[in-house]
């Protein structure tokens, strides 16, 4: 299946998504709007944690985004996201992770990122490693977790839910990290 960057320098470019039902790529109307809510992400560093495609992350960087760091398990769409960043000309701005996220996250502890985005599996959320990554946001920052439209943002310690927006079968909830006081 092909996608598409939606708006900034990259957009209108197309790109390959894995087929099958090892990664569910978020729909163009749910990315266009999570960006629009998002708004100025000039210089950030993001976190794409089980990226699939590398659809967030190439979104983020043509909006943007000084770095996106693309984390993903699944080998077909590891290779899938490889061609993509060369294809698109952004191995200077997107970096591929080969490896669970769970796993990833013990491994690098030290990183932090301005906003993290999240979109694992619907039939298996991985809650337990989705809260693990909020070590890794910077102070005030955003964290956004893609889950089914039935399911209720979970809690997670550390951060607060700011916001959640129903799309149908979808819904972002975007949670901010608390700075320590």
């Amino acid at each position: 299946m092909r996608l598409r960057v939606i708006a900034g320098t990259l957009g209108s470019r197309t790109f390959d998504s894995p087929d099958g039902f090892t990664t569910h790529p978020m729909g163009e109307r749910i990315r266009g709007a999570l960006f629009n809510i998002l708004g100025d992400i000039e210089g950030f560093h993001v976190l794409d944690a089980f990226s699939g495609s590398g659809a967030l992350s190439f979104e983020a960087v043509s909006r943007g985004a000084a770095k996106a760091t693309a984390v993903e398990r699944d080998r077909i769409a590891q290779r899938i996201i490889a061609k993509n960043i060369e294809q698109l000309g952004v191995e200077d701005r997107v970096e591929l992770i080969r490896a669970n996220v769970s796993q990833w996250s013990l491994t690098s502890a030290d990183k932090r990122y301005d906003l993290i985005l999240c979109d694992p599996p619907y039939n298996n959320l991985q809650l337990s490693t989705v809260s693990k990554l909020i070590t890794h946001l910077k102070p005030n920052s955003l964290m956004v977790l893609s889950l089914p439209g039935r399911e209720s943002a979970p809690t997670v310690n550390g951060v607060v839910v700011v916001d959640k927006r129903l799309y149908g079968d979808a819904a972002l909830a975007f949670y901010q990290k608390v700075a320590a006081e």
